[in-house]
């Protein structure tokens, strides 16, 4: 089992400190495992600038964004395909109980989870959805995105899209008969014994000195606390495929530390192990795409991941400032998770931050 000295935790701790002093976040946490052993687990800096009294802890929670994605939505349709519910090349039109329009029927659940299915990145749905009642709001939007045109041909390219996640929702509770939250619940965050990891419904009560803030926002016209970050989902009045999950560092790492034993054929009971070893390959449908199923893999240049993660590693990044990489190879798993949008999101340091903390603990804990 890999150990780091204290000059070693020392380094990646001032790192961290670094971070919060130049105003690349106010605080965040940091996980390092090996092995599936956490080697590593540190906090630093404060929740929010609102109340700098507050320091961040090993279990602070976290507005997830996207990594909403792997950690919720891709983790449902994989126990369905698992479970032979639903399949990989099945199309909308077969997955959906709606009219599904002419250049959309034929879009897979495969190519929605690789970000190839044709569907634009985003569309400020938000400006339209807070005129509606609240309980009509995800039907509305669900027609908007069967009614856009389509970015390109299906297939063809890609181009990441919380489009198509907001569909795989849809799709997941047509497939199971629950709401995703509901049917995660069941089938992973109460066996797993999870308690700080859930999908966020606006007007949730919780300790919000628990919960790091995110931005200062200018058209809710107030600071972000304890409510979805994201437009969209926030309109809706609760999380959507694409973003809304809330969690701690140190569930992340539960979660994927089942991922990693069920692909290394460790364990079977949450998934047979070939599902994730489908899930977790790249797809390269589209010339130049780094996408897997759900997941992200490295790119050759430029990675958030940083220069010593293996092409053998998937993870995802969140717009607020977190992310998860895991090394199949090296077998290293790297949770990290900021809010970097507070108070505002146009503080875009991680992008230099992120790769730079990546490469000093993979040159640590590998002795590279």
């Amino acid at each position: 089992m890999t150990v780091l000295d204290r000059k070693e935790e020392s380094q990646i701790v001032d790192l961290l400190n670094e971070g919060v002093e130049t105003g690349v976040f106010p605080g965040a946490v940091l996980l390092v495992a090996v092995e599936g052993e956490v080697l590593f687990i540190k906090e630093a800096g404060v929740l929010s600038s609102a109340s700098p009294q507050i320091s961040t802890k090993k279990n602070s929670i976290y507005d997830l964004a996207s990594l909403t994605k792997p950690f919720a939505a891709t983790l449902s349709v994989m126990r369905l395909v698992d479970r032979g519910v639903i399949h990989l090349d099945s199309t909308l039109n077969e997955l959906i109980d709606d009219s599904i329009p002419v250049d959309k029927r034929d879009i897979t659940l495969r190519l929605l989870l690789c970000h190839s299915s044709g569907l634009f990145d985003w569309k400020p749905y938000y400006q339209d959805l807070i005129k509606y009642d609240q309980e009509k709001r995800k039907d509305v939007l669900r027609q908007h995105i069967l009614n856009e045109p389509l970015a390109y041909k299906p297939g063809k390219d890609f181009k990441y899209s919380d489009l198509g996640f907001m569909l795989l929702e849809w799709i997941i509770e047509e497939a199971s008969g629950k709401k995703m939250d509901e049917f995660l619940i069941q089938h992973f965050y109460e066996p797993l014994k999870l308690t700080r990891t859930f999908l966020m419904k606006n007007g949730a009560v919780f300790n919000l000195d628990e919960v790091a803030a995110t931005e200062a926002c200018p058209w809710r016209k107030k600071l972000i606390h304890g409510e979805i970050h994201d437009d969209n989902s926030w309109a809706l009045g609760e999380y959507s495929g694409h973003a809304g999950l809330f969690g701690c560092a140190e569930e992340l790492y539960i979660i994927l530390n089942m991922l990693r034993e069920h692909y290394y054929s460790k364990r079977h009971d949450f998934f047979k192990p070939e599902t994730v070893q489908a899930f977790f390959k790249r797809q390269n449908i589209a010339k130049e795409s780094t996408w897997a199923l759900g997941w992200d893999t490295p790119s050759i240049t430029g990675s958030s991941a940083g220069e010593f993660f293996s092409q053998n590693s998937v993870g995802h990044l969140g717009y607020t400032g977190t992310s998860a990489w895991m090394d199949l190879e090296k077998d290293v798993m790297v949770i990290f998770l900021s809010n970097r949008v507070h108070p505002d999101r146009e503080n875009i340091m991680i992008r230099k931050f992120r790769p730079r903390l990546h490469n000093m603990i993979m040159k640590r804990v590998l002795v590279i």
